[in-house]
């Protein structure tokens, strides 16, 4: 029995994309800038090889026992949809559409008549501020807010207690079905809040609406194999429930990695695939690499637990879909690779899996180590990890 846990560290990239320069995101470093920004405490990564990733500047404190690299994206742009696909094994070729300047008037217009209200909005913008701008407005006269960002998304922001969450996801998914072809986003998405002008808060019943991915994705193949492919944070979401056999849709990232640990303590085979979202939503969007730093050490802590947790034959991997480096200007995703730390019980490592054409490539490791014929056009690093691991 086989099992392969992917926990995605949202937004933590790596910098040095070959082709940042073309998204406006050149010298962006997510962990490089945190960790020389903050100095975080993260000994348990730096075991598995984090100090030994180009660029990321975190000092080596000892013997390195896991394996490490980063990866290159493939798929045009810089979003969560597009970077777990990749992982998954299938890169987006051709990049989601962006609205810089908000939506068509025309199909304003005609989510309005759809839904049954008039919206206001319509423009890109952070999440706080616009509720700052715009919130007092929806409440005095009903008016969901509309807005997008830098990626591919339009979102709904709508007060509890005015449109509560069910209704708020209705709305999403009539806007869901109508973007579609040249208005195809690649995410819909609910941003429930509550309190008052001044203080008003986000809450975690958020939920993305994606577009179905555009190929036969590894949780796919897992299922499809008779495995358990098991979804943990918006996994879920990204992939349109497609692929998965169970899932928790649990928000923020204490609630994900107590989900996490509770399936790796029960027997399965297949493939546990988690999101662990703050440093994405929470911190980097915010510009707050305090947060950010204090988030991958949160993270760090609860590591060792989980190590403890593997059996002889599971396979941990822990990446990144995109750069969100809150050392920067810019509230926006950033283009940047993503580190890899893999771990195996009786890895005598170090492993040094360098640079990586694609993220599929973890989606190919993933499938070969589940005993599965499928590579996604892609180079599996399995032969090297269990190359290394000790014969017990």
């Amino acid at each position: 029995m086989s099992r392969v846990f992917i926990t995605v560290l949202d937004a933590v990239g790596a910098g040095n994309a070959p082709d940042a320069a073309e998204y406006g995101d050149q010298g962006a470093n997510t962990l490089g800038h945190v960790i020389a920004a903050r100095n975080p405490s993260l000994p348990a990564m730096g075991a598995l090889g984090l100090s030994r990733i180009p660029g990321t500047g975190y000092p080596e404190g000892g013997p390195v026992r896991g394996a490490y690299g980063r990866a290159i994206e493939k798929s045009r742009g810089k979003d969560t949809t597009s970077g777990h696909w990749e992982i998954a094994g299938v890169p987006v070729m051709r990049a989601f559409p962006t609205f810089p300047d908000g939506f068509p008037a025309s199909f304003i217009e005609a989510f309005e008549r759809a839904i049954g209200h008039r919206c206001i909005g319509n423009k890109p913008a952070s999440g706080t501020v616009i509720l700052e701008e715009l919130g007092e407005a929806h409440l005095r006269d009903h008016t969901p807010i509309v807005y997008t960002s830098a990626d591919s998304v339009f979102q709904i922001a709508c007060h509890e207690a005015l449109f509560p969450p069910e209704e708020l996801y209705a709305f999403c998914r009539t806007a869901r079905d109508m973007l579609q072809g040249e208005l195809g986003v690649g995410r819909v998405i609910a941003r429930p809040f509550i309190g008052e002008p001044g203080h008003f808060v986000r809450t975690g019943r958020r939920r993305d609406f994606s577009l179905p991915p555009c190929g036969r994705t590894l949780l796919d193949a897992v299922k499809e194999a008779g495995m358990a492919s098991i979804g943990v944070g918006k996994i879920e979401d990204i992939f349109a429930h497609q692929g998965l056999t169970e899932s928790d849709h649990a928000a923020g990232n204490p609630a994900c990695m107590d989900s996490l640990i509770g399936f790796m303590k029960r027997d399965f085979s297949g493939l546990c695939f988690t999101n662990l979202v703050d440093t994405d939503s929470v911190y980097g969007h915010r510009n707050d690499p305090v947060g950010f730093a204090e988030a991958l050490e949160a993270f760090d802590r609860r590591l060792p637990e989980m190590l403890a947790l593997m059996r002889s034959g599971d396979l941990m991997i822990i990446t990144a879909d995109h750069g969100c480096d809150p050392c920067d200007i810019s509230t926006d995703h950033t283009r940047e690779t993503i580190p890899i730390l893999a771990w195996t019980p009786g890895l005598a490592g170090p492993v040094d899996l360098g640079t990586r054409d694609t993220y599929a490539d973890i989606a190919a490791t993933c499938a070969e180590w589940l005993g599965l014929p499928e590579r996604f056009g892609a180079l599996s690093f399995a032969e090297a990890l269990r190359g290394a691991v000790k014969p017990e």
